[in-house]
């Protein structure tokens, strides 16, 4: 047998960088605990849900919404993973806002649907396979010929012959700035890779089957759910592909009532390509580069007239004497190029003189004669035939003819900031209106002798070529400003670049050519027809950003006879804005601004998007099998396709039929479109399917009643491809009132503050972090992580302290109940009465959270703040000397249990059966119905917290004094005593204060009548700013926490201050180590008080702290006794 230990750089890959635990017994005894009731749920199909059935409810006796309205439901569905792995941390994150949301919605009352399927359309399995395929060959059936010497495997493979077909004039794609991110770690065999994940090596060699890994990984994905303790509904489980011949027959359907809908196209476009595997490459078939479109250039041909010595003899008998030769430099801005005054190479880079026809050469670099040579522009396509290579330096001093440019002929001069990365590594020079350009001109001029070229070559006249509200000659005027010394001056370049190109684009005026006096933006396309027309230049594309292929090929840009969905078209676009913009509150929820926004952005830019391709897995193109249709395509409205699972297919790969006994050929497009209410029942129907009515009445009532999809849980890196396309997919094939309701996108998440990455050791799967915590824990940290579409953080510490939590408020809650000396009978009217208000509060915070999808602020309240209310309760009854009241250790087990199950339902669901001995699982308990917390007692527990607070500070305020020498007389370790000085009645400055929030405030509304400036501005003007504005603020705040107007404006507490404090003195003495606690009332300007904790009997003030005493803010004096 082969040795399967890890090799050395695969060990020295996988060490972590993540927390080591010390100590697991706490966390075993949790995750026993979670392991018997994640059985339990699964043996009682316990996240089984399904709609009413037709025999209760007859199709078309009840509508949909009234049946909804009868039986409220809620389905919710994240991307289904991709299974060409593992989940991670990040899906983890993802899953974690549905499942939270499923919980919460089943609390409310509703069938909650969550269900899940397995992506396994496209290129990343099978080159992976195929990788696999090359490997075994090279090293073995279990890679024992492998030495750490070995280089990685490069497989090139031969170019597919470029796809053909009936040509059609299409808008060109309108390339935009994507977001490009590496997913796979660099310098690894695949093998190794796979190893890395814990496959044993001898398994590895069955992965070169692309099939396998559809077998192999969707139960893994669902052992490590599970673990997780996800509520997903898995008798809908499935896989993409033509492996489940049910789902192929929906994606086959859903591509031929596009096309039926003008929404499938064919015709030349432009597409990212990898010439290795011969198809267009689409966001999911890349390792680099998610986002990243075609960018289109206009390439100007400046023929040579007379070659510099060293060039002439590069090219010496390579090319033909009468062949023309041309300098290609790619511009996006071809309206300047009446201003050419120079031609730029890099002087270190080697370019190729390539063939594009019997009598025309192109000087250009390699890469992007890979470009051209898939776009039409050479003679032989997909052949870049080189003739000979040239060095950069050799082309300075080259005469070339300048096409519209007022110089007709130009020289090549050297620019070192020229990448043969980026166009065609020739850049033609603009100096009017490139900064860029009219700084490398003048230092050429001015340093002529040392770049090797003449002087007069730099100093050619710059004419102004556009007018602009800031200058005719925009760059020269910019670099001025801007003090820009030299070309190497690269920030202040980039910043004159980009005010040059938004006002001469924007704002510009052409003042020169046959299109003198339009408007730049007006006048761009008709110069770049025009020099096309003529034949001085022609259209180029090439990737905006650096595209890797998942098979590990570098792409281009090829312009192919391609299908394609027209996303982008007029109308079809503007109904998808119109519903994203939610004018009304009838169209798509986001949850966030940022979110819509991001929508609207894509929906504005987003054009044609090729729907097929050769190579990969996938279901075939209806009316052309010789293509797939690509993974971003097939995975646009699969949501409707869960709601019928039960109904089609009992396994994965759709082998066993389901419990409408329906053959895969039964489903044709009819049935689909009555499925999906597009069609109504027919005798035709029955007879063509060969499908019972009862059966198809069936399947349509479950569509019926779980569609519209509720929402729609997503990274944020799929709103410019997945998430946009679900929307328009769904406009276009379903009735509106079965489009989406909202999607929620969430960031990405960072593990412990850094950037997941395996490569570092930063990275955690799903399992590794449900292995190590627990599944309560983990859940716990993912909803401490984060809710908005800014990046998160999954720290492991969160998850570590919880298991401590969570343990020692199990053993708390075991221990306490058993307590025989806790009190009965009547709440007392402070410790109990506010503990019990708290409770309350709490719950209807963590519900109003829950709903708005804020799952770490609805943590904070049903755990954290729980958990300190609880302790406060129980300190606050140990230092008046009194029990727990059992009504209330009860009541906070019960609804700490509730509150807590959508995001910790294991251990939720041991308190409820195990400790309060419920019958029934909590899985099916209803969110607790409490009273709304009283604004008193909420008041009176807020005073309590902040005196105590205030306290402490005012001890320490003392204690600084003391330190330096202000104050002699108080020794914090002798024994000591705390004063408190209350007042009932506010200082007279504060009266027309009072007035004016009484004027601004709508107590019907609880609302300012005015702006905050306007309110601000008229305090200002009455004087006294400094204390008036934070008097103001407290008391608006009183007002929005729910006090009532009438107490706040007319100067009263909600609470009895003196009672209050009164009640608290127990307390204080115990928390501050006191050895009296004196309360007394004061009255402005008086210099006696009454002593509240001696019958009120009047006593002498003397402490220099009691002027500031103010209803509800007491002052504090400590001194020795």
């Amino acid at each position: 047998m082969a040795d399967t230990s890890l090799p050395k750089t695969m060990a020295d890959l996988a060490v972590s960088k993540t927390k080591e635990l010390k100590g697991t017994e706490k966390r075993d005894s949790l995750v026993e605990i979670e392991k018997k009731y994640q059985r339990m749920w699964e043996e009682k199909g316990v996240f089984e849900v399904d709609a009413p059935p037709i025999d209760e409810f007859p199709l078309g006796s009840i509508s949909p919404d009234e049946l909804r309205e009868k039986f409220p439901k809620f389905f919710g569905t994240i991307a289904y993973p991709y299974m060409n792995g593992r989940l991670h941390a990040g899906h983890a994150f993802s899953f974690s806002k549905i499942e939270f949301h499923t919980g919460f919605e089943r609390m409310r009352g509703k069938r909650a649907l969550f269900p899940l399927g397995y992506h396994c359309t496209g290129l990343p399995i099978k080159a992976s396979a195929d990788k696999l395929v090359k490997e075994v060959e090279m090293f073995g059936k279990e890679f024992e010929r492998y030495k750490e010497e070995d280089e990685v495997v490069d497989d090139a493979a031969a170019a597919a012959p470029t796809q053909k077909g009936p040509k059609e004039d299409l808008t060109k794609f309108n390339a935009k700035k994507g977001k490009a991110a590496a997913k796979t770690v660099k310098a690894k065999y695949q093998w190794q890779i796979l190893n890395s994940v814990g496959i044993p090596l001898q398994e590895i060699h069955h992965f070169a089957d692309p099939q396998y890994w559809l077998q192999y990984f969707p139960p893994e994905c669902k052992k490590d759910l599970t673990n997780f303790g996800a509520r997903i509904d898995w008798r809908r489980q499935f896989v993409t592909t033509d492996a489940n011949p049910y789902y192929d027959a929906f994606v086959r359907w859903q591509m031929v009532r596009l096309k039926e809908l003008e929404k499938v196209k064919f015709g030349k476009r432009y597409t990212i390509y990898s010439i290795k595997d011969g198809q267009p490459c689409m966001d999911h078939d890349r390792s680099e580069g998610e986002g990243v479109l075609p960018q289109e250039y206009t390439a100007l041909k400046l023929k040579v007239l007379e070659w510099a010595p060293q060039a002439a003899d590069a090219v010496k008998s390579k090319i033909p004497e009468d062949a023309s030769v041309y300098l290609v430099p790619a511009t996006l801005r071809p309206e300047t190029m009446y201003g050419q005054v120079c031609c730029f190479v890099g002087p270190s880079l080697t370019y190729g003189v390539f063939k594009a026809s019997e009598k025309e050469y192109f000087v250009i670099t390699e890469r992007a004669a890979r470009n051209m040579a898939y776009q039409g522009i050479f003679e032989k396509d997909g052949i870049p035939e080189k003739a000979a290579d040239i060095k950069g330096f050799e082309l300075i001093g080259t005469l070339v003819h300048a096409p519209l440019s007022f110089h007709p002929q130009v020289r090549v001069l050297p620019m070192e900031s020229v990448l043969a990365t980026k166009g065609t590594g020739v850049v033609t020079s603009v100096p009017s209106d490139s900064p860029d350009d009219f700084a490398m001109v003048t230092e050429l001029a001015k340093k002529s002798e040392f770049y090797g070229i003449k002087k007069e070559w730099a100093e050619l006249e710059i004419f102004p070529i556009i007018q602009t509200p800031t200058s005719d000659l925009l760059a020269p005027y910019l670099v001025k400003k801007l003090k820009i010394a030299s070309p190497k001056d690269a920030k202040q370049l980039l910043e004159a670049k980009e005010l040059a190109y938004k006002e001469g684009f924007y704002q510009g005026v052409m003042k020169v050519g046959d299109f003198k006096g339009e408007k730049v933006e007006v006048a761009k396309p008709k110069v770049r027809e025009q020099l096309i027309k003529k034949g001085e230049a022609f259209a180029y594309s090439e990737p905006e950003n650096k595209v890797v292929s998942r098979s590990g090929d570098e792409c281009t840009v090829a312009l192919l006879d391609q299908w394609y969905l027209d996303y982008g078209e007029e109308n079809w676009r503007h109904t998808a804005l119109d519903y994203v913009e939610n004018k009304y509150g009838n169209g798509l929820e986001t949850y966030s601004p940022d979110t819509q926004h991001a929508f609207k952005g894509v929906l504005n830019w987003l054009n044609q998007w090729a729907c097929a391709r050769t190579y990969g897995l996938g279901s075939k193109l209806p009316w052309d099998h010789n293509f797939l249709v690509e993974s971003l395509s097939d995975s646009t409205i699969y949501m409707a396709y869960y709601t019928i699972v039960p109904w089609l297919h009992r396994d994965l790969f759709g082998r066993t039929k389901g419990k409408g006994n329906i053959a895969a050929e039964q489903m044709i497009d009819e049935v689909w479109d009555y499925i999906f209410c597009r069609i109504q029942m027919s005798d035709e129907l029955v007879a063509k399917s060969g499908i019972p009515k009862e059966t198809l009445e069936g399947m349509r009532r479950d569509f019926e009643y779980f569609y519209p999809l509720d929402i729609r849980v997503s990274g944020k890196d799929l709103i410019p491809n997945h998430l946009t396309f679900f929307l328009y997919n769904h406009i276009a094939l379903f009735p509106r009132e079965y489009w989406p309701r909202s999607v929620r996108a969430n960031g990405h998440l960072q593990l412990n503050g850094e950037k997941m990455s395996k490569s570092t050791g930063n990275f955690m799967t799903l399992n590794d972090v449900v292995s190590k915590y627990g599944a309560d824990a983990a859940r716990v940290a993912l909803a401490d992580a984060g809710d908005g579409i800014s990046d998160s953080n999954f720290v492991e510490d969160v998850a570590d302290n919880t298991i401590l939590r969570f343990y020692t408020n199990k053993e708390w809650i075991e221990e306490t109940i058993k307590d025989e000396n806790l009190r009965t009978g009547p709440l007392n009217d402070f410790q109990d009465i506010l503990f019990d208000n708290e409770m309350n509060a709490l719950v209807h915070e963590a519900e109003k959270h829950y709903h708005e999808t804020s799952y770490k602020l609805a943590l904070k309240a049903a755990h954290y703040d729980f958990l300190n209310a609880r302790d406060s309760y129980r300190e606050a009854c140990n230092a008046a000397g009194i029990p727990l009241h059992k009504d209330l250790v009860l009541k906070y087990i019960r609804l700490q249990a509730l509150v807590l199950t959508p995001i910790a339902p294991h251990w939720a669901e041991y308190v409820w059966l195990e400790i309060l001995h419920e019958k029934a699982s909590i899985q099916f308990a209803a969110w607790p119905q409490v009273p709304p917390a009283d604004p008193a007692l909420t008041a009176a527990r807020e005073y309590v917290r902040q005196t105590s607070s205030n306290i402490n500070s005012a001890e320490a305020a003392q204690l600084k004094k003391m330190a330096k020498g202000r104050q002699s007389d108080f020794d914090p370790k002798k024994p000591k005593k705390l004063t408190v000085f209350t007042t009932a009645s506010f200082p007279a400055w504060q009266a027309k204060y009072i007035e004016l929030l009484k004027e601004v405030w709508d107590a019907r509304t609880n609302s300012q009548k005015v702006d905050d400036k306007e309110l601000n501005g008229r305090i200002a003007k009455m004087g006294e700013m400094k204390k008036a504005m934070p008097f103001v603020q407290a008391l608006k705040k009183r007002l929005r926490d729910g006090e009532p107007a009438e107490a706040v404006l007319e100067r009263k507490l909600a609470f009895d201050e003196a009672k209050t404090l009164l009640a608290m003195v127990p307390g204080l003495k115990r928390a501050a180590g006191l050895e009296s606690v004196q309360i007394l009332a004061v009255e402005e300007g008086s210099k006696t008080g009454k002593d509240l904790t001696n019958g009120g009997a009047e006593v002498e003030v003397k402490a220099p702290v009691v002027e500031s005493a103010l209803p509800g803010q007491p002052s504090f004096f400590f001194e020795n006794v």
